[in-house]
């Protein structure tokens, strides 16, 4: 559920992560039954944050493994579910060889700006007729709120537009055809809206910003993070703030392929 690029300078803060933050593997309930995991499966969680997914897969009796780049996630994923198995990997860098029967990802890949050696290595980690099912953020995820965390850093003189780009949001043609370049037959892909209530009220919006909005912040700079926050609430409230409730404004793109 977690795979920050080379170019992010924070770590995932596992405890905030699950207390404010749980919608991200809540709405990954769906993902797993388009999975359709069954007994004596091997499967691979791609990102698998702390390990929630990961324990719900292998209620089916499938043997799963969980990896993820951050240790404090997979350290926490291993607290939790002591019984699997969790490895920090890069999944740009996978090794595994013809060893799984499916890779599952949930909010992950769009952490990633460099997909094919990512595909690459699924389609390697899959055995012949294996299957990858995944969702990610698609085109225009979060556009509005990204369009405010712009709009606050050029105000502030932190950064010009357009100058972080912490996600890749790909299209259903761009995705499609990346995977089907790298060997898979892509069976099911759409793209659609699914605005996201997010926790804890008047704060939500902080709350997002301080998980996942780290590189906004490292560019804003420690003296001006109020001031970026409070920029970003001002120019946002009209279009995503209701009745006392923040709401994302997320695009996600699934799909299912095979080798």
């Amino acid at each position: 559920m977690t795979e920050k690029n080379e170019q992010t300078r924070v770590d995932w803060n596992a405890k905030l992560y699950n207390a404010k933050h749980d919608f991200v593997w809540k709405f990954g309930s769906d993902v797993v039954s388009l999975l359709a995991p069954r007994a004596g499966e091997r499967i691979l969680d791609l990102g698998c944050g702390t390990g929630h997914l990961t324990a719900q897969i292998a209620e089916s009796g499938a043997e799963v493994m969980g990896v993820d780049r951050s240790a404090e996630m997979v350290a926490a994923a291993r607290n939790a579910y002591p019984n699997l198995k969790f490895e920090v990997v890069d999944a740009r860098k996978l090794s595994f060889h013809e060893k799984f029967d499916a890779v599952f990802s949930n909010a992950t890949l769009h952490w990633i700006h460099e997909p094919e050696p990512v595909l690459q290595g699924i389609f390697k980690a899959l055995r012949p007729g294996g299957r990858f099912v995944a969702e990610l953020g698609g085109k225009n995820n979060i556009r509005a709120m990204q369009d405010a965390f712009d709009f606050a850093l050029v105000e502030l003189g932190a950064a010009k537009q357009g100058e972080v780009r912490p996600w890749y949001y790909p299209s259903v043609s761009e995705y499609s055809s990346l995977a089907e370049k790298n060997g898979f037959e892509v069976r099911f892909i759409t793209l659609f809206d699914r605005p996201t209530d997010l926790a804890d009220g008047a704060a939500g919006l902080r709350n997002w910003i301080v998980m996942f909005g780290g590189d906004y912040l490292v560019k804003a700079g420690e003296a001006k993070r109020e001031e970026f926050i409070r920029k970003v609430e001002e120019k946002l409230r009209p279009k995503l703030f209701r009745a006392g409730q923040w709401c994302a404004d997320y695009r996600r793109l699934r799909l299912v392929a095979y080798k």
